[in-house]
This record gives structure tokens, sequence and C-alpha cells, in this order.
């Protein structure tokens, strides 16, 4: 199984509660977008509660997010 973005995303956002029809807008335009392997793709999801976006260390990618809105929840150092 090909890593692809639309895994990698989808899996972010059932950590956090949410789908992919919760999506109010992005920076991907569609599936071409989304059914590809990753390779440092940059890109923006929004829902109402978080923001997603890319993050790669060593050669490793995946989907990072953080709320939307201000909150209690730190935010760890990405990609180290």
């Amino acid at each position: 199984m090909k890593l692809t973005w639309r895994k990698l995303i989808v899996d972010e956002m059932e950590e956090h509660g949410e789908s992919m029809r919760d999506i109010e807008d992005a920076t991907l335009i569609g599936d071409e977008d989304l059914d590809v392997q990753t390779s440092m793709t940059p890109f923006t999801i929004w829902t109402h509660n978080r923001v997603y976006f890319p993050a790669c260390y060593d050669s490793g990618e995946w989907v990072e997010s953080v709320p939307r809105n201000p909150c209690d929840e730190k935010t760890e150092p990405v990609g180290g």
C-alpha cells in the first residue's frame, strides 16, 4: 500500500475526532493531490477545530495539526 497524503491526513484527523467531511477549506485542489505518494507537497487544511499541514524529518513525512483557536493544548516541536 502506497503512502498517500489522503491516508496521512485521515489518520491525523481521526486522532482528533475529525474526518474529511469536516474540511472547511484547503490549499489542495482535489483527489489528484490527495492520492499521490507523499513528496514534500505543501498544503494547509482548515476544519472548524484544527489546522493540518505536512511535516518532515530525515526523509520521513507525516501530517501534523494544531488547534485553530486559542486553547490549553501545547504544541510540541514539529520535525524533531
